[in-house]
């Protein structure tokens, strides 16, 4: 007896796959339960999750340029210089918004479909439910918690694992460095900035704009470190438990149990059925011989006799 869901030889010592987990007997997917497409959304959610960490990067090198432009503005006296720094920084900063926003929708979609989906899955054990999926992420002091939760238990069901993958400790210790410190460094930042003096009039002043920007970059580096760690690992479970959702699903899709005793569609066959012939291949189709034609009756001539006509009449 061979498991459905991943194939392997069972044993009857076990009630269930060693390897999937799938009780014994039991199809891929628990016919009559709704199951969503993973796979374009978590496409979709993975390039998302890439370009926010690329312009997060971005905006944390930022104090970068601050630091040379606040330089040149010591070096040439100018302040504009200073005021253009804030803008670029601002500006840069603008993308890494949006990009979030739309990372953290199509994640949010995703981590839904995925949840449901195991609901299907004979063996399954989800622990909360798929409403979490959403309200984990929007709810104050359970999204430390929730989200993850979530995530470990579509990852053990989805990847035929008894415990949860080490993956996703990875990724959710990563996220909270980076959630809190990122909140933290512009608490700080903004703090550091109040104290800066607004019109810097002498190479002091102007030294202050210098250290706060070298102390803003050295500030971003935790949370930059923390933002790739987590993207990355975030991006490697969506693509493996996406692949695996999928592949259950197409697997069970064909496969119709049908019940013992159930009578077969009979196939007429036709009036000269010719065996099919094993060298055409499983698409031949036999062959009909034509019917000869029925001999036609000639036609007498106009005004000629009949064969059974009398001379003369």
């Amino acid at each position: 007896m061979f498991c459905q869901t991943c194939g392997d030889a069972t044993s009857p010592e076990y009630d269930e796959c060693q390897r999937c987990y799938t009780p014994l007997g039991q199809p891929a997917v628990t016919p009559g339960l709704p199951t969503y497409s993973v796979r374009g959304i978590g496409l979709a959610a993975s390039i998302a999750v890439g370009a926010t960490a690329v312009l997060y990067l971005v905006a944390a090198l930022a104090p970068l340029l601050g630091l040379a432009m606040a330089r040149q503005a010591r070096a040439d006296g100018d302040r504009d210089l200073l005021d253009a720094a804030l803008i670029v920084e601002g500006l840069l900063a603008l993308p890494m918004v949006a990009g979030y926003l739309t990372a953290a929708v199509l994640v949010i979609i995703w981590t839904w479909r995925a949840r449901k989906n195991i609901e299907a899955f004979p063996g399954a054990l989800p622990s909360l439910g798929a409403g979490w999926a959403i309200a984990g992420w929007l709810v104050p002091f359970a999204n430390f918690v929730v989200p993850a939760r979530v995530m470990a238990n579509v990852a053990r069901d989805s990847l035929w694992q008894r415990f949860t993958p080490d993956l996703v400790y990875v990724w959710w210790t990563a996220w909270l460095v980076f959630s809190v410190g990122e909140r933290l460094v512009s608490r700080l930042d903004s703090r550091a900035y109040d104290k800066l003096p607004e019109l810097p009039s002498t190479d002091a002043g102007y030294q202050t704009y210098v250290d706060y920007y070298r102390d803003s970059l050295l500030r971003n580096a935790v949370p930059a470190v923390a933002c790739v760690i987590a993207a990355v690992t975030l991006i490697v479970l969506v693509r493996r438990i996406s692949t695996m959702q999928a592949a259950r699903i197409a697997r069970a899709a064909p496969v119709w149990p049908t019940a013992p005793g159930w009578p077969a569609v009979a196939v007429p066959a036709g009036p000269a059925s010719i065996p099919p012939n094993p060298s055409a291949g499983p698409a031949s189709i036999p062959q009909t011989p034509a019917t000869p034609p029925a001999p036609e009756t000639p036609v007498a001539p106009e005004g000629a006799p009949g064969a059974s006509g009398t001379i003369g009449a």
